[in-house]
């Protein structure tokens, strides 16, 4: 059937007017799904709009929570200034590190290398040792009775130590000090010299396998310079903060550790 151009306006013009009377009786049949009027596109767009909304919602619950854990953290005041915390030290030295050589001896026949007949073997070595030497978190004093080498495994605790250690300094308020090494890997040679001299000092000692080493307890490297000099801090306190960060890694299964009296010093072995 041919349709002439005026009835081709005509069907329109009688269309619109019929789907404008059915919206002015049934205005919900214009309504989008949501109940929202417009087309797709528009309802597309109040849709983005919300998701905005949803989004900027997120951030801002994103920063006040933020802002409340800032207020309730154990190293800043609600005004953002850093929070000195107390030193509590531990209830009792002797039971917080009681790990006797007999423990020890256990760890570093596991996680050590073959005793070490003297030094010469002890450089001979070096692809089962790394060295170990000053650095920013700890001191190695001179050392009469071993060599400067340990496993990896130990001389990652070691470092680990005197970070912890750096760290606990810093939210406790108290001037930066390196714990000071003692011994490290003693050769047999070294061990028989030391037990000429001290009886008590074990034939088969930890110290053998490069797992182990000491940490003095009554001295400490005061971080300065001579334009920026610190102030004195007792070594008692330093002792006290020293025992936390060493409860805190034992109890982490990462070392053993001897309270030794005489000798000053903590005696650790890594697990």
């Amino acid at each position: 059937m041919n349709l002439s151009k005026k009835r081709y306006i005509q069907g329109f013009g009688i269309a619109v007017v019929v789907l404008g009377m059915v919206r002015c009786a049934w205005p919900k049949v214009a309504s989008s799904p949501d109940g929202r009027g417009g087309s797709p596109a528009a309802a597309s767009a109040v849709a983005a709009l919300d998701e905005a909304d949803d989004t900027m919602a997120v951030k801002s619950f994103s920063v006040e929570s933020d802002t409340a854990a800032l207020r309730q953290s154990r190293f800043y005041h609600p005004d953002g200034q850093l929070v000195k915390n107390k030193i509590f030290s531990v209830p009792h030295f002797g039971n917080t590190f009681p790990d006797q050589n007999d423990v020890q001896l256990l760890s570093a026949k596991r996680w050590g290398v073959g005793p070490v007949a003297n030094r010469a073997d002890a450089e001979a070595r070096k692809q089962e040792l790394v060295y170990v030497g000053s650095n920013p978190y700890f001191y190695v004093d001179k050392l009469r009775n071993s060599v400067p080498y340990l496993v990896p495994r130990a001389s990652v605790l070691l470092q680990d130590i005197g970070r912890n250690f750096f760290d606990s300094l810093q939210i406790k308020g108290i001037p930066l000090h390196k714990i000071i090494v003692t011994s490290v890997l003693r050769s047999k040679e070294d061990v028989a010299k030391l037990r000429g001299r001290n009886q008590n000092a074990t034939e088969n000692s930890c110290h053998l396998y490069g797992t182990t080493f000491d940490v003095c307890y009554n001295r400490y490297k005061t971080v300065q310079t001579a334009d920026h000099p610190r102030r004195e801090v007792r070594n008692d306190s330093l002792k006290w903060v020293l025992s936390e960060v060493l409860r805190d890694l034992r109890q982490a299964n990462r070392c053993w550790i001897k309270y030794e009296v005489k000798q000053g010093c903590f005696h650790i072995t890594v697990r």
